[in-house]
């Protein structure tokens, strides 16, 4: 299995680790419960160095996200960050990623651990034009360039071609990352994270940052990228920087969010808070047959921009409605937690199974059996009595709104 720049800090910390798609994670360091609490009440710190990071700069490479993935990256100044999609031809989801643009022509995309080959190579796929740039391989619309080309460099470009360049890298061995969220964590991170920001926005220090802006700070001389973003549906940052410095900050953060009664927090809590705020997981709400449209995340579509991959069939989806929709829903009497794959059957007495649970999990916050799932659009209105099958036996359920918590 692969192992994080962090993995002798979880040991040292008496982490108990699971194998998560090929890396050895932290599932709970004291309980997954002690450790949600945390994160909705005080802070919390995750290990999210899995993720997966790419590289994408040159003249072109805002043309080359606006045509390749759904929301409007021209929408993004420099220091900022959005949610976005990258869709197949059909609108299926290839992955949903975050895109923090770093300077005029530097983005940088921050992907699911289980989606860097299959992103990587969709990325290279859709480069096209004659001078574009892969992994810092120049390609032409034959394929590669000769040696002869090579040689001959910019000398033979044009000004169009030099418009089009775009560099496409995957610099994800080269990162650690840490998630840090609550509502508690502003009173720390500064402690930890100096300012000013060396570059993608002008910010004097980190909680300067407001919410999907990301900047470029510099830690015992090195670049790391912060963003005000997250996975928990509360206030907090997201911290990439070299596999290298990745334990210091960790430690940093540590030492400084005692008093604000930072926690080290594993992947179980990761999956309740997100499934409390109704954000989807890849392989769960969204794969490569399932469009964001269908997943409720069609906010982030922009039709309005332009073609892009994928957009006929959305813009087909949003116009005249879609075979299936994700729904979130509670439980209404006491059970087992649901969980993905579990049947979903309407309710009363000509039931019938209608859908499947994609997640579900007992709700630390509610104190109740939550989930998500994909139903019938007749189906998936807020307010619908539902029934879940739980090991042979089906539980009553009712549909509501998203998120499924809400702050006080």
């Amino acid at each position: 299995m692969h192992r994080t720049p962090l993995f002798a800090a979880h040991q040292k910390l008496g982490a108990k680790m699971i194998d998560f798609g090929g890396w050895e994670m932290p599932v709970q360091y004291s309980s997954i419960v002690d450790e949600h609490l945390a994160v909705r009440r005080n802070a919390g710190m995750f290990d999210i160095s899995h993720m997966g990071e790419v590289r994408v700069s040159g003249p072109g490479a805002l043309a080359f996200l606006n045509r390749t993935l759904t929301n409007d990256a021209s929408k993004l100044a420099v220091g900022e960050a959005q949610y976005t999609l990258m869709c197949n031809e059909r609108g299926g989801t290839i992955d949903d990623l975050y895109a923090y643009r770093i300077g005029d022509q530097e983005f940088l995309l921050v992907i699911n651990a289980s989606r860097i080959e299959p992103d990587v190579a969709w990325l290279k796929k859709m480069v096209d034009g004659r001078w574009l740039m892969v992994d810092g391989s120049a390609a032409n619309d034959e394929g590669r360039m000769t040696n002869a080309e090579q040689e001959q460099g910019s000398s033979t470009r044009t000004k169009d071609e030099d418009e089009h360049e775009v560099n496409v890298t995957n610099v994800s061995d080269d990162f650690g990352a840490i998630a840090v969220q609550g509502p508690r964590v502003h009173e720390f991170i500064d402690k930890a994270i100096f300012g000013p920001s060396r570059r993608g926005g002008s910010i004097g220090r980190a909680t300067d940052l407001k919410k999907n802006q990301a900047s470029v700070f510099d830690v015992s001389g090195q670049e790391i990228y912060v963003a005000r973003t997250g996975y928990t549906g509360e206030d907090g940052f997201e911290v990439i920087a070299p596999a290298a410095a990745i334990e210091g900050i960790w430690n940093a953060l540590l030492a400084n969010g005692h008093a604000a009664c930072l926690q080290p927090c594993g992947l179980g809590a990761r999956d309740t808070l997100r499934t409390e705020v109704c954000y989807p997981l890849y392989g769960h709400e969204l794969d490569e047959t399932t469009t964001p449209i269908e997943a409720g995340v069609g906010f982030f579509v922009s039709l309005e921009k332009g073609d892009f991959t994928g957009r006929a069939v959305l813009a087909e989806q949003k116009a005249k409605g879609v075979a299936k929709r994700c729904v979130a829903f509670k439980m209404t009497e006491k059970s087992a937690p649901p969980r993905a794959g579990y049947p979903i059957w309407t309710a009363g007495g000509n039931s019938a199974k209608v859908g499947t649970v994609t997640s579900g999990t007992q709700s630390p916050s509610l104190g109740i059996g939550i989930g998500l799932g994909y139903l019938p659009p007749a189906q998936a209105k807020p307010g619908t009595p539902i029934e879940i099958e739980i090991r042979g036996k089906r539980a009553p359920a009712i549909i509501v709104a998203k998120p499924i918590y809400r702050k006080a």
